[in-house]
């Protein structure tokens, strides 16, 4: 075999492997925004499909920061004013999970609801 046939050969094998692979990693998340708004989750109740990763990208609108903090979810996440966080979950089976502001829990109250 020669040194030229084996570059050949390693060049085919990358291009087989990018063009099967490629889409995969380049295939966005699911990517749900929320806004907190006067310590209040806007929108309060999201909907995700069942066995899918979402990307939550919560935009903190207030100047005081709040808490993102979810039992259900195994989450917590500080976003300060004015800021916004990105946080994932899932893969999530059917069910509700809710979600609160650590900082104003009487107001900042939320669920996703998994189909």
């Amino acid at each position: 075999m020669k040194i030229t046939d084996l570059k050949n050969g390693i060049i085919i094998v990358n291009l087989i492997f990018f063009s099967l692979f490629t889409p995969l990693l380049l295939a966005k998340k699911p990517t749900i925004e929320i806004d907190i708004i006067n310590h209040f989750f806007v929108p309060d109740k999201i909907i995700i499909p069942a066995d899918t990763k979402v990307r939550l990208v919560i935009h903190n609108r207030d100047k005081t920061p709040e808490e993102f903090e979810s039992y259900e979810l195994n989450r917590e996440k500080i976003i300060m004013g004015e800021k916004k966080v990105k946080i994932f979950i899932g893969p999530l089976a059917e069910g509700r999970y809710p979600f609160f502001g650590e900082f104003h829990p009487k107001t900042a109250q939320g669920v996703i609801i998994v189909k």
